[in-house]
């Protein structure tokens, strides 16, 4: 035997794995960015055949769904399996600002690649900002008034002389 190799902690995996008929987590590691108006998503999928890759698109979920079948053969004598083989499934929760009509897809090297333009109300825009010389006359009280109950501005000098002339009486 050309492989030697003692962990006692795979091995207890190992002899759990067996006992209870499951194999390692079937994840799909994967990595998302932004590059100016589209949006990257990679998947490994180490030892997939493309032709084993089943992509679909509902509205905004991205299901990827696919399985790696073991190297060995029914009768082969399996020294270590540790590679994990089955059915893997993924699905991708997408946001409304991607184009999921133009999803496009590429694999290679066992890396899936999807490619989703964002939809043109969801690109930064530059927004021009302008000086106001005046505040538009919304009705409210400023600094130099109070609003009355009809709307109307009257000036504080106004107010102040009234008061005034009330308490003469």
């Amino acid at each position: 035997m050309a492989l030697m190799r003692f962990d006692p902690f795979r091995e207890l995996d190992r002899v759990t794995e067996q006992m209870m008929g499951s194999r390692m987590p079937r994840t799909m590691p994967m990595e998302a960015w932004r590059r100016k108006d589209e949006f990257f998503i990679q998947v490994d999928l180490p030892g997939v055949d493309e032709n084993d890759v089943e992509l679909t698109v509902e509205r905004n979920v991205v299901n990827i769904r696919t399985q790696r079948r073991p190297a060995h053969k029914e009768g082969d004598e399996v020294i270590i399996d540790e590679r994990p083989h089955g059915t893997f499934a993924r699905q991708l929760f997408l946001g409304d600002n991607l184009k999921t009509d133009e999803l496009s897809a590429e694999f290679n090297r066992g890396v899936l690649t999807l490619i989703i333009p964002i939809v043109e109300a969801s690109k930064p825009r530059r927004i021009q900002v302008s000086a106001r010389q005046e505040l538009p006359d919304t009705g409210e009280a400023t600094s130099t008034g109070e609003a009355t109950s009809t709307g109307e501005t009257t000036s504080t000098s106004e107010t102040t002389s009234t008061s005034e002339a009330t308490s003469e009486d």
